[in-house]
C-alpha cells in the first residue's frame, strides 16, 4: 500500500484523485472511485445548484468514504454551489479556472478541505498563503482546460515552493506515471482521462472508444487565441475550430462556435462535431474497465516500479 501525506490528509487508501470533469464525473463515477479507495470528485461544471444537490445526495447514498466536488470558478453558479457544498458538509472541494481565495476561509470554517488547481509555482504559493490544504499542479498534458508548463517541469517546482501536499495532474495514466510524480515530489496524482474509460463513467460509448483508439499524437490544443487553451482529440470539429482561430475571427464568434461541444461529444456521442476533451495519456488507454480495477492496477504497478528502482542503487565497494 502506498502511504503518503495525501492519503493521511484525505483519509483515503490510495494517493489518487479522480478528476472532476464536467458532464462525465457524476455520482456513479464518484462513488465507484471513493469505494475503490481513491477520492472521487463530482464535476459541478456549469451545472445549476439543483443538479449538484441531487448528485450530492446520490453520492452520500452510495458511499460513506471521502469524496469531493470540483467547481470551476467561471461557473455562473459558483457562489450558490459553494454555499450548497457548505450546507451539505462536502469533505473536499477542488477549484479551477480562477482564484478561489474569497471562498477559502468560509469553506475551511465549515470544515471543508480546499485544493485548488495551479499552473505555476507562484500561484501555488499564493494558494498556500490563502489557506489551501493542498494544491493540484496540472501540466499541459492534461485534457480539457490546460496551462502551458509540462507536468515533469511543473511538479518539482511547485513541490519546492510549498509545504502543503502537491498532487500531480496531466500525463498520469497508469502506475508508472504515479511512481514518476511521487519521485518528483508529489504526494499523489489526479487522473481524469483514464477514469473516463471506466464502466461507471456515464460518458457516451463513442467518447470512450475514441480515446481507446487514440495514439500518443491524437490530441491537439485549441483556444490559444482567446487565452483559454483546451486539449482535445483531433477531429473535424477541432480542425474547424483551429481554422476559425487562424482566420482572425472575433473572440465572441470563437466562443460561440465552441459552446456546447463537450456535451455534444460526451453525452450525445457526436465525436465528429463535438469536442472530445482528453489528455495525452489517451494513447496509453486500451480498455474500458471498472474504476476499482483502474485503481488496483495503478497502485500495483506503482508499487512494483518503486520497488524495482531500489535495484538500481548499488553501494560502492570500499
Amino acid at each position: 500500500m502506498l502511504k503518503t501525506a495525501l492519503t493521511d490528509l484525505l483519509h483515503i487508501d490510495h494517493p489518487i484523485l479522480q478528476g472532476g470533469m464536467a458532464w462525465v464525473a457524476t455520482a456513479e463515477l464518484v462513488v465507484a472511485v471513493s469505494e475503490g479507495g481513491g477520492l472521487g470528485i463530482l464535476g459541478a461544471g456549469n451545472a445549476p445548484p439543483d443538479w449538484v444537490r441531487d448528485q450530492l445526495l446520490r453520492v452520500k447514498a452510495g458511499t460513506s468514504r471521502p469524496y469531493g466536488v470540483n467547481v470551476p470558478l467561471f461557473s455562473p453558479f459558483v457562489d450558490d454551489v459553494v454555499q450548497l457544498c457548505i450546507e451539505q458538509q462536502v469533505p473536499v472541494m477542488t477549484t479551477g479556472a480562477g482564484n478561489p481565495t474569497p471562498y477559502i476561509a468560509p469553506l475551511k470554517d465549515a470544515g471543508i478541505m480546499v485544493i485548488p488547481v495551479v499552473a505555476s509555482a507562484a500561484l501555488a504559493k499564493r494558494m498556500e498563503r490563502a489557506g489551501a490544504d493542498a494544491v493540484i499542479a496540472e501540466g499541459e498534458e492534461s485534457g480539457g482546460h490546460i496551462g502551458t508548463v509540462t507536468t515533469l517541469a511543473l511538479v518539482p517546482q511547485v513541490a519546492d515552493a510549498v509545504s502543503v501536499p502537491v498532487i500531480a495532474a496531466g500525463g498520469v495514466g497508469d502506475g508508472r506515471g504515479l511512481a514518476a510524480v511521487l519521485t518528483l515530489g508529489a504526494a499523489g496524482a489526479q487522473m481524469g482521462t483514464r477514469f473516463i474509460c471506466t464502466d461507471e463513467c456515464i460518458a457516451h460509448a463513442n467518447y470512450k472508444h475514441t480515446i481507446v483508439r487514440s495514439n500518443e499524437r491524437a490530441t491537439m490544443i485549441t483556444g490559444m487565441s482567446i487565452g483559454h487553451p483546451v486539449r482535445c482529440i483531433r477531429n473535424p470539429m477541432a480542425r474547424d475550430f483551429e481554422e476559425l482561430e487562424k482566420s482572425g475571427a472575433s473572440d465572441i464568434d470563437i466562443i460561440e462556435f465552441g459552446t456546447g461541444r463537450l456535451q455534444r461529444a460526451a453525452m450525445e456521442g457526436d465525436v465528429v462535431h463535438g469536442s472530445v476533451m482528453a489528455g495525452q495519456v489517451s494513447g496509453m488507454i486500451h480498455d474500458v474497465v471498472p474504476a476499482a480495477e483502474v485503481l488496483r492496477r495503478t497502485v500495483a504497478q506503482a508499487e512494483a516500479v518503486l520497488t524495482s528502482l531500489n535495484a538500481l542503487i548499488v553501494e560502492e565497494k570500499e
